[in-house]
């Protein structure tokens, strides 16, 4: 009797399966570039649909189990980085500044939440932000708006302000290497906790910074408490990192979207978390229907003006079977609004039986301009937000699930005040940000202590 023939596997799934992945271009959509040379355009989409996923969908799985745990109140979620990424910026210095500044919160976040952190970047695809207006004057001539490297330059030319659509190419492989570098810092001992701690220690040596002296002793404490206890630091080496950035461009997204082999569902690959802007949020637009048919983990912007029916609405389109982990609410209400607005939200999605993970963005709704002519944040009210949601989250019963900042590693000055005070004549020699002020290195690390007194009391 003859074997069987050997039968072919069965064809692996596309994109091209998921008809409902492109629906999102018959909706209306805000904040795209006119690209100036649709044959660049074309080679380029085509070119983006070809390349290798950014990060895999495993990764995306495991982060999904982490804020589910963070959305039950048993982790918190740091996310942080640049405003806008540069290519210019994406050296090996400037990236593990902004790693390293990170986990260094993440420590001292740890301590006081005592509970695991999650650590995300607003890296490795950060590179396209939305404006208010399409166009920028400067002396009475008018040019397209600078949206972030990925769509234009910042030099104000008519060369450098075209929408090039081969920044979009030139934007992947800098995520590429972004996230290459990354990993290899937080897997190859960059990241030992001894060595996160003694950086923490130099924060310490400020005198500025003596009234956070309480806390790093207790770190301290427990620090070696864990060596002379035998503890596997050898594990502590290594610790899990995230990329994310706000989904804006969608011919990107969508040109790197993926079918998972093992369960033939679509991820947009071009990093773990995603984010839906206070501008593009429109429930009939564009942006929330295509990450609805992705398996990333979602996050959504939330203002001021947003109501709790608006939330509902957004649960209902994006998160519809209430699974864990899936949406995160970043509410960025302003220092003034955020105890008046946020209680209603949160009792609305409470009483609705949907988890979501709260998360507190304390810099968008804070901007202002210094007298000098930057736009900055004043230190102070950053930091009153983040009480104002502390405050909320607390009177309801609710978890405060995270924090969500623009930050370097950096020393420059663009946001005003801290314990080490950053004033505005500061800005002449020390401003970078392209778009917007950014914490400093100190202050993000004074925002983590600060930050982790209040969880010690949540």
């Amino acid at each position: 009797m003859s074997s069987p023939l050997p039968t072919s596997p069965s064809p692996v799934p596309t994109t091209a399966d998921y008809p409902e992945l492109d629906a999102w271009r018959g909706l209306p959509i805000s904040q795209q570039p006119q690209w100036r040379d649709e044959a660049v355009y074309q080679s380029s989409i085509s070119e983006l649909s070809t390349l290798p996923p950014l990060v895999f969908a495993g990764e995306v799985d495991v982060l999904r189990e982490r804020l589910a745990a963070a959305a039950q109140g048993k982790a918190f979620l740091l996310q942080g980085g640049d405003c806008a990424e540069t290519f210019e910026a994406a050296t090996a210095d400037r990236i593990s500044a902004r790693v390293r500044t990170i986990l260094q919160m993440a420590v001292v976040l740890t301590y006081g939440a005592s509970l695991p952190v999650i650590k995300m970047g607003r890296m490795a695809g950060q590179f396209a932000k939305p404006r208010s207006s399409n166009d920028e004057t400067r002396d009475g001539v008018t040019l397209p708006a600078y949206r972030g490297d990925m769509v234009n330059g910042f030099e104000f030319t008519d060369e450098s302000r075209g929408h090039d659509a081969s920044r979009l190419v030139k934007a992947y492989h800098t995520s590429a290497s972004t996230l290459n570098l990354i990993r290899a810092f937080t897997q190859g001992g960059f990241a030992d906790l001894r060595l996160v701690h003694h950086w923490n220690k130099g924060f310490m040596a400020n005198p500025a910074h003596s009234r956070y002296e309480s806390l790093a002793r207790e770190i301290d404490r427990a620090m070696k408490f864990m060596e002379a206890c035998g503890s596997d630091f050898e594990a502590l080496k290594r610790v899990e990192f995230f990329a994310s950035h706000e989904a804006l461009l969608l011919d990107y997204e969508r040109a790197l979207t993926r079918i998972d082999s093992r369960t033939g569902t679509p991820y947009d690959t071009s990093g773990h978390f995603l984010w839906i802007g206070e501008r593009t949020r429109d429930l009939e637009g564009a942006h929330v229907d295509f990450l609805s048919k992705v398996r990333n983990p979602i996050g959504v912007k939330l203002g001021p003006k947003t109501t709790g029916d608006d939330a509902l609405r957004l649960i209902e389109k994006l998160d519809p079977n209430r699974e864990p982990g899936r949406l995160t609410f970043i509410t960025r209400m302003g220092a003034g609004a955020i105890r008046e607005k946020l209680p209603q939200l949160v009792q609305k999605v409470t009483d609705s039986g949907a988890q979501v993970l709260w998360v507190c963005d304390p810099m968008h709704g804070n901007t202002v301009t210094s007298p000098n002519g930057y736009k900055t944040r004043n230190f102070d009210d950053v930091v009153d937000e983040v009480r104002g949601f502390f405050e909320v989250h607390n009177a309801l019963g609710t978890f405060p699930g995270g924090l969500h900042i623009e930050m370097t590693g950096d020393d420059v000055a663009e946001c005003l005040g801290g314990a080490d005070p950053i004033d505005q004549d500061a800005f002449v020699s020390r401003y970078e940000s392209v778009c917007d002020p950014r914490l400093n290195h100190m202050q993000s690390l004074e925002m983590a202590f600060l930050v982790a007194g209040a969880l010690s009391k949540s």
